[in-house]
Formats: structure tokens, sequence, C-alpha cells
């Protein structure tokens, strides 16, 4: 006789894995979750909203995983898992309103994948998003032993009336660049390359928890300011940098010009150019110290970087809005 546990799939590990993360899955639910994990679905009561407009997005952490699974450093990439998503949708105005995760392995280690989900609790809590579902795939002979892939899905709402977005930017808006935490979760093929030796110095350190910092959640600052200040468009900058990520804020007939010599590039991105990256392909791959851009009036600028400053972020005008080429560097 054959079991299922001796094709590969432990179900035992599967339930010490639920029981590992569901009491920090519980602290992220309030009253709005009409159910717990265990159900087919999960339920969420929208609220009371005018005129809402849910907003999602989806992604993954990408080859970052490949850092984190050789240095057993789980938890950080629950967080990148959750920023990729949720700082995506908050591009339009929409608060995160609740998370749902995929994690994929070959066998299921159920203490390696609840550092994975406390990464994710931990950052559905500091955001304010409800973590309610998710799906563990247990896949021996599709995957290797030790291998873990994580993606998620994060639901939003705005009002329709107070969508931000491309169209609202106009000629004349300036680009506020705030802060990045390094290099995020993007460029990661690229970085693996470059650095063979996660264990090399980097300012005193093993260059792998430099590079395994999560990725920077902008939602709470973010959400504050969109009731204070006129914000036109936002960016998130993942993959392509700021030259991808930058034109996906304003519409037709307009350009963005940044000026680099305003944005602070961390020592991580200098480090990774002198392995032998061209300058141009630094710039076109990483988020070289800028991890999301404001587009709104220029006569509202100081006064919102002046705020971002009480969050903590730091953040300074790095561009501006004019008809013409879609993007350029000044």
């Amino acid at each position: 006789m054959i079991t299922y546990k001796d094709s590969g799939v432990d179900k035992e590990e599967g339930y010490k894995a639920v029981e590992l993360i569901k009491e920090s899955v519980k602290r992220t639910q309030g009253p709005e979750v009409l159910n717990r994990l265990g159900g087919f679905g999960s339920l969420y009561e929208l609220g009371q909203f005018k005129n809402p407009v849910l907003v999602s997005g989806t992604d993954g952490v990408g080859t970052k995983l490949a850092v984190a699974l050789e240095k057993k450093v789980y938890n950080t990439v629950g967080i990148d898992c959750f920023a990729m998503c949720a700082n995506d949708i908050l591009c339009h105005g929409a608060k995160p309103l609740f998370f749902l995760d995929y994690i994929a392995c070959g066998k299921l280690e159920a203490q390696v994948s609840s550092q994975i989900v406390k990464g994710i609790t931990d950052a559905c809590l500091e955001s304010g998003t409800a973590l309610v579902g998710g799906e563990t795939a247990e896949m021996p002979g599709f995957y290797k032993d030790g291998d873990y892939d994580v993606a998620g899905f994060c639901v939003g709402v705005a009002e329709k009336d107070k969508l931000a977005g491309p169209e609202k930017a106009i000629d004349g808006d300036v680009v506020i660049g705030i802060a990045s935490s390094g290099v995020h979760s993007n460029g990661f093929s690229l970085v693996r390359k470059l650095v063979p030796n996660l264990d090399e110095d980097f300012q005193g350190e093993p260059i792998w928890k430099e590079l395994m910092k999560p990725t920077r959640l902008y939602i709470k600052p973010v959400l504050a300011l969109l009731d204070k200040f006129e914000i036109h468009s936002m960016a998130h900058i993942t993959g392509g940098g700021l030259r991808e990520n930058a034109p996906r804020a304003i519409g037709e007939g307009l350009g963005i010009e940044i000026d680099r010599s305003r944005i602070h590039v961390p020592e991580i991105f200098k480090y990774l150019e002198q392995q032998g990256v061209p300058a141009e392909d630094m710039w076109n791959t990483f988020n070289m110290g800028v991890g999301f851009l404001l587009i709104l009036p220029a006569d509202e600028a100081d006064e919102l970087i002046k705020e971002l400053k009480t969050f903590d972020f730091e953040s300074s005008i790095i561009g501006i809005v004019k008809k013409g080429e879609k993007f350029c560097y000044k």
C-alpha cells in the first residue's frame, strides 16, 4: 500500500503549520472579517462607503527567496510579499483591506512556512490589513526539498471620487521621491550574479543582511497624506526602476523629468555598481534609493515633505511633470 505521505505530502506537517500561524493571523482580523481560517472562502464586510471602488493586486517575492533560503531567514520575505502587493494598490489611493498568501514548496516544514506567514502578519498589522486566508501547496517532484515560492493577493478600497491615477497628473506638478529601505524585492537575479558569496563583508556585516532588508511599507504615511494634500498620482518603484515605473503615473501627452542629483543613492547600490554593472543598467533595474513617488502641485510639496518626516520617512522633490518626452533624466 502507498499512502499520501509516501508520495511526499505530509498532511500532519500541514496541520502543524496551521496551528503555528493561527493566533498571529487572528490578530490581523477585526470585526469586518466574518469567518475564520478553515472555510472555503473568506468573508469580509465592506462597511460604509458612498461609492466604493475595489482595487486589487498580486505579486511575488521573486528570486530574493534564494537568498532567504540559503541564509535560512524567512520572516522578512513575508513582509516583502505583502509590501509588493499593498504598495501597488496604494498607488490608486486604496486602503488595503485584506490579503491572501500562496506558499508552494517541495517538502513542507511547518517552522519555515510559519515564519514566512509571521512576516506577512507583521506587515498586515503595521498596515491595518486583515490576513484572511491563503494556500500552502506541498508539491514533491515539482519543487526540490527546501525550495519555497511565495506570492500574495491584496484587495483594497477607495472612494471613486478620491481615486488617484495618471489621468489626474498635470503639467507643472512636482515629483516627490520617498526613500526606499534598500534593494527591496527586485533585481535579485542580477544581485545574485554580482554577489556569489553572501557572507562577504559590507560595512562590517555579511552582505546578506543588507540584501534581506524587507521592502518598505508606504501604506500608513501615504494614506494619512491623502487626507491632507492634493496628491494627483503615485508610483511604486519596483522592477525596471524609475524609467519603467514613473511613466505609469502620468497620462498621454505628459512626461516626467527626474533629476538624479537630487536622489540620495544608498551605499548598497554603489557597491553593486562597482561589481561591474553599467550605471544606466543600475538605474534601469533598481530603485536606487527611491521606493515610492508622489505627484502633486508644487505649492504643497514642502509641507508634505515635512509631514513625511513625522513618520520617519525621508523624501525630496526629485522631478517635474511636463509636456513632452514620456521619461527623461535631467
